[in-house]
Protein backbone atom coordinates (compact mmCIF):
# COMPACT_ATOMS: atom_id res chain seq x y z
CA UNK A 1 0.00 0.00 0.00
CA UNK A 2 1.29 3.46 -0.83
CA UNK A 3 1.77 6.13 1.80
CA UNK A 4 -0.36 9.28 1.83
CA UNK A 5 0.28 12.63 3.52
CA UNK A 6 -2.75 13.72 5.52
CA UNK A 7 -4.17 17.20 6.08
CA UNK A 8 -2.24 17.35 9.37
CA UNK A 9 0.90 18.11 7.31
CA UNK A 10 2.70 21.26 8.50
CA UNK A 11 4.67 21.63 5.25
CA UNK A 12 8.02 21.21 7.01
CA UNK A 13 9.52 19.35 4.04
CA UNK A 14 11.36 16.75 6.14
CA UNK A 15 9.89 13.90 4.10
CA UNK A 16 10.80 15.00 0.59
CA UNK A 17 14.59 14.40 0.61
CA UNK A 18 14.11 11.03 2.36
CA UNK A 19 12.14 9.43 -0.48
CA UNK A 20 14.34 7.09 -2.56
CA UNK A 21 11.78 7.14 -5.40
CA UNK A 22 11.33 10.92 -5.55
CA UNK A 23 7.61 10.28 -5.01
CA UNK A 24 7.13 13.24 -2.65
CA UNK A 25 6.53 16.73 -4.00
CA UNK A 26 5.85 20.12 -2.50
CA UNK A 27 2.28 21.33 -2.86
CA UNK A 28 1.51 22.83 -6.29
CA UNK A 29 4.71 21.37 -7.81
CA UNK A 30 4.23 19.31 -10.97
CA UNK A 31 5.85 15.87 -11.20
CA UNK A 32 7.23 13.31 -13.67
CA UNK A 33 7.64 9.56 -13.47
CA UNK A 34 11.24 10.13 -14.59
CA UNK A 35 12.07 12.33 -11.56
CA UNK A 36 14.62 10.38 -9.52
CA UNK A 37 14.06 7.12 -11.41
CA UNK A 38 15.55 5.36 -14.42
CA UNK A 39 12.25 5.67 -16.32
CA UNK A 40 12.50 7.50 -19.65
CA UNK A 41 10.13 7.85 -22.61
CA UNK A 42 7.26 5.40 -23.09
CA UNK A 43 6.99 2.95 -20.18
CA UNK A 44 4.58 0.12 -19.47
CA UNK A 45 3.73 0.23 -15.78
CA UNK A 46 2.99 -2.97 -13.87
CA UNK A 47 -0.68 -1.87 -13.75
CA UNK A 48 -0.78 -2.28 -17.54
CA UNK A 49 -0.94 1.46 -18.15
CA UNK A 50 1.50 2.96 -20.66
CA UNK A 51 2.84 6.37 -19.70
CA UNK A 52 5.32 8.95 -20.95
CA UNK A 53 7.81 9.05 -18.09
CA UNK A 54 9.05 12.48 -19.16
CA UNK A 55 5.59 14.10 -19.33
CA UNK A 56 4.81 16.76 -16.78
CA UNK A 57 1.89 15.80 -14.53
CA UNK A 58 -0.29 18.20 -12.58
CA UNK A 59 0.24 18.50 -8.81
CA UNK A 60 -1.91 16.16 -6.73
CA UNK A 61 -2.25 18.79 -3.99
CA UNK A 62 -2.03 22.55 -4.34
CA UNK A 63 -1.32 23.34 -0.69
CA UNK A 64 0.47 20.47 1.06
CA UNK A 65 3.28 18.07 0.26
CA UNK A 66 1.94 14.99 -1.50
CA UNK A 67 3.04 11.50 -2.52
CA UNK A 68 2.50 10.11 -6.03
CA UNK A 69 0.99 6.66 -5.35
CA UNK A 70 2.38 5.12 -8.56
CA UNK A 71 5.92 6.03 -7.45
CA UNK A 72 5.60 5.09 -3.76
CA UNK A 73 7.00 1.70 -2.75
CA UNK A 74 6.90 2.27 1.02
CA UNK A 75 10.70 2.33 0.64
CA UNK A 76 10.75 -1.43 -0.08
CA UNK A 77 13.99 -2.39 -1.71
CA UNK A 78 15.75 0.48 0.07
CA UNK A 79 14.80 0.61 3.77
CA UNK A 80 13.04 -1.42 6.46
CA UNK A 81 10.28 1.19 6.88
CA UNK A 82 8.84 4.16 4.99
CA UNK A 83 11.34 6.96 5.55
CA UNK A 84 8.76 9.74 5.18
CA UNK A 85 6.85 8.33 8.15
CA UNK A 86 10.07 7.84 10.14
CA UNK A 87 11.05 11.52 9.86
CA UNK A 88 7.61 13.18 9.99
CA UNK A 89 7.31 15.29 13.15
CA UNK A 90 3.50 15.18 13.15
CA UNK A 91 2.92 11.58 11.98
CA UNK A 92 0.96 12.58 8.88
CA UNK A 93 2.58 10.01 6.53
CA UNK A 94 0.26 7.02 6.83
CA UNK A 95 -0.75 3.97 4.76
CA UNK A 96 -3.13 4.92 1.95
CA UNK A 97 -6.20 2.64 2.01
CA UNK A 98 -7.02 3.74 -1.55
CA UNK A 99 -3.76 2.26 -2.91
CA UNK A 100 -3.34 -1.21 -1.40
CA UNK A 101 -0.43 -3.24 -2.80
CA UNK A 102 1.37 -6.39 -1.76
CA UNK A 103 5.07 -6.53 -0.90
CA UNK A 104 5.66 -8.28 -4.23
CA UNK A 105 3.90 -5.48 -6.12
CA UNK A 106 5.85 -2.78 -4.25
CA UNK A 107 9.17 -4.51 -4.95
CA UNK A 108 8.20 -4.91 -8.61
CA UNK A 109 7.49 -1.21 -8.82
CA UNK A 110 10.83 -0.43 -7.17
CA UNK A 111 12.69 -2.67 -9.64
CA UNK A 112 10.89 -1.10 -12.62
CA UNK A 113 11.70 2.44 -11.52
CA UNK A 114 15.35 1.72 -10.74
CA UNK A 115 16.22 -0.98 -13.28
CA UNK A 116 19.14 1.00 -14.72
CA UNK A 117 20.29 2.61 -11.47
Amino acid sequence: MAIVITDECINCGACEPECPNTAIYEGADSWRYSDGTSLKGSVDLLSGQTIDADAVNQALNDELYYIVPDKCTECMGFHEEPQCAAVCPVDCCVPDPNHVETETQLLGKQQLMHSNS
